[in-house]
């Protein structure tokens, strides 16, 4: 097994990365540079920029209009984006719904949505979590009954991320009781306009407004919408979230924190008047993380060579369940190498229209949101010991 990148995959690397330098605008690279909050208008404008350049689905076959990238050029390509300061593009679209409409959807549902997803026109949002159904998600309630050539739906989905900008929504309902708790499932593509649908903001630990709770009542939506066979929404399911937990890895988000806490070491103090960095315990911190980044990359490596070989398995729950430790431990060390500049937390400071100046230092201010937002990190995506069994059962065979 070589792991190492071969020359056409470092040549596509260059490519990636001179199409980043020439085409990210400087409103959005200062922006990223500044430590400033994300808008969801910033990663719709670079996600449209990319699409202009057949970009907006790198990971898509190019008959769906993708670039058509292998699993190792994805990687490459959202890791120089992470490294360059990019703002997130949205999942859901791209990376989730998209790739079950392409595999389980008629050719009118494909007709109908994949263009605007690929070019980041509409939005998504996802409606899985319920407040009885989180990880235990095959016990979900919301119930969706056939009326002619609709369904009505009522429920409640909760945890949802964007829900309150969000065009549309691809949601697992139940619709029917039978059998077990994975069958009678049906996955459904709601238009959030729609008549009868409601949120509640969830404003999380961080101060930031990107949690939902979502409730239907009596939401008329069209059979048309449905992907897939009724009853059989536990399939697809399966499917997309062995996209979703490979995401929360953020391999290249770490990377790239690491990199920005040995830079900040250089310049805090340690309290006795030397530089941070000099000093030999937090120098060994930042060292055992970056070894356990390190083993994390060549997972994900070795990952990327069975996805090339046709032998992928359950890599992403590996890659999940590593990865949030490691960005939860790297959030934990930028507290403790700004000091007590992490105390001063000054949400409007986040903002790019903040027009008073920071609290120390402005690489601080952004230091203890992101240590209590990574907190969740565990949860989200499938919590740690779901994570733990699945890689039990289905990577060790126990």
């Amino acid at each position: 097994m070589d792991l190492k990148y071969d020359e056409a995959e470092l040549a596509f690397r260059r490519k990636m990365r001179a199409f980043i330098k020439e085409n990210l605008p400087d409103e959005l690279k200062r922006k990223g540079e500044a430590g400033f909050k994300w808008k969801k208008e910033d990663g719709v404008k670079w996600h449209r920029i990319c699409a202009a350049h057949g970009l907006g689905a790198p990971n898509w076959p190019k008959e769906h209009g993708g670039a058509g990238f292998t699993a190792t050029e994805l990687y490459i390509f959202e890791e120089e984006q992470a490294l360059a300061g990019c703002p997130p593009i949205s999942p859901f679209a791209v990376k989730m719904v998209g790739p079950v409409i392409m595999h389980f959807g008629t050719a009118e549902q494909k007709e109908k949505w994949l263009p605007d997803a690929r070019n980041g026109i509409d939005y998504w949002c996802q409606g899985y979590s319920e407040p009885g159904a989180g990880s235990d998600l095959a016990t979900l309630q919301t119930r969706a009954v056939r009326d002619g050539d609709h369904y009505v739906v009522n429920g409640m989905k909760i945890w949802n991320s964007y829900g309150h900008e969000a065009d549309w929504m691809f949601a697992l309902v139940r619709t029917s009781v039978e059998g077990k708790p994975q069958e009678g499932i049906s996955v459904l593509l709601i238009d959030m306009k729609t008549k009868g649908i409601s949120h509640r903001p969830i404003i999380t630990i961080d101060g930031s407004h990107i949690l939902n709770e979502i409730r239907f009542e009596n939401v008329r939506v069209p059979v048309f919408n449905r992907i897939g066979e009724e009853n059989k929404g536990w399939t697809y399911a399966k499917y997309l979230l062995g996209n979703e937990r490979a995401l929360i890895a953020q391999i290249a988000a770490s990377t790239k924190l690491a990199d920005r806490i040995r830079e900040v070491s250089r310049l805090e103090k340690d309290g006795w008047g030397s530089r941070l960095a000099d000093d030999p315990a937090f120098r060994l911190r930042l060292a055992e993380i970056e070894v356990e980044l390190e083993a994390l990359r060549i997972t994900n490596e070795r990952v990327l060579y069975e996805a090339k070989s046709g032998t992928a398995g359950n890599g992403g729950a590996i890659l999940k369940s590593k990865g949030t430790f490691i960005s939860q431990a790297l959030s934990e060390l930028m507290i403790e190498a700004v000091h007590f500049y992490g105390t001063p937390w000054v949400l409007a400071a986040l903002d790019a229209g903040a027009n008073e100046p920071p609290v120390g230092p402005s690489y601080a201010k952004g230091a203890m949101p992101l240590y209590m937002r990574q907190r969740a990190n565990t949860i989200e995506g499938g919590t740690e010991e779901i994570q733990k069994n699945v890689i039990a059962k289905q990577v060790l065979g126990l």
